[in-house]
């Protein structure tokens, strides 16, 4: 992708998650089942977060992660969450004030592809479902690389492909044509979901994504695959 595309593509993912951050959280969770919920928990698990850590979120759209990790860093830690919708940090702002964790958020208006932070600011960097909407997705990895402590962990939740070729089918089936409609009937817009999976299409698969995040220098990496691979975490440790 050269940089005109990659410019066009951030200019289109901007404007789609502007219009559609009102109704961003009902349709998370037609998407999944539900099931992004329980997948968030089994991930925060597996980061095993202390009080007084700091964590930021990238791409935290209306900051349902970011309040997780808020929760479990507790009042001597903070937490960033970074967005380039305001709409959708407006949205979260509301959140974060009725989740009682505003002391120790802030929510920033902010690039994924440069992330305005020094080398090493970080014990966690996550990204929730937002991995395969960025330009370049190992430029974001090597910026969430950059920003974590040596130590530090970076997280990625994210849609998948499946690795068993007739379930693969079935989901595509599903996430492509499916999905799209039930946008439509749910919250009236068809466009902006339709486009959606089509952000699945060239981004790696989990095995692919490993790799990435090797090449950003996050070594070892854990890839673990729920619902048999629609969706992955991948938690690589900056050595």
């Amino acid at each position: 992708m050269n940089q005109t595309q990659m410019n066009e593509k951030a200019e289109y993912v901007h404007s789609v998650f502007e219009s559609i951050a009102s109704d961003y959280d009902k349709m998370n969770n037609v998407i999944s089942f539900g099931s992004h919920i329980a997948w968030r928990n089994y991930t925060m698990k597996q980061m095993n977060i202390q009080p007084g850590h700091t964590a930021l979120d990238v791409a935290c759209g209306t900051a349902d992660w970011t309040i997780a990790l808020a929760k479990a860093v507790g009042k001597e830690g903070s937490v960033v969450g970074l967005d380039f919708s305001q709409n959708m940090l407006d949205v979260g702002a509301y959140k974060v004030a009725n989740a009682g964790v505003g002391n120790n958020v802030k929510l920033v208006n902010a690039d994924a592809m440069n992330l305005p932070y020094e080398d090493h600011t970080f014990d966690f960097v996550t990204i929730g479902f937002a991995l395969r909407n960025v330009p370049d997705v190992q430029q974001v990895l090597n910026e969430m690389a950059r920003v974590v402590k040596p130590g530090g962990k970076v997280v990625s939740l994210e849609v998948s492909k499946p690795p068993f070729i007739p379930y693969r089918k079935l989901f595509y089936l599903y996430f492509y044509k499916i999905l799209p409609l039930i946008a439509k009937l749910t919250v009236n817009k068809y466009e902006e979901y339709a486009w959606l999976p089509h952000s699945l299409t060239n981004f790696p698969d989990s095995r692919e994504l490993a790799t990435m995040f090797q090449k950003a220098g996050l070594d070892p990496v854990q890839v673990k695959l729920f619902m048999g691979g629609v969706s992955a975490l991948h938690i690589g440790t900056k050595p």
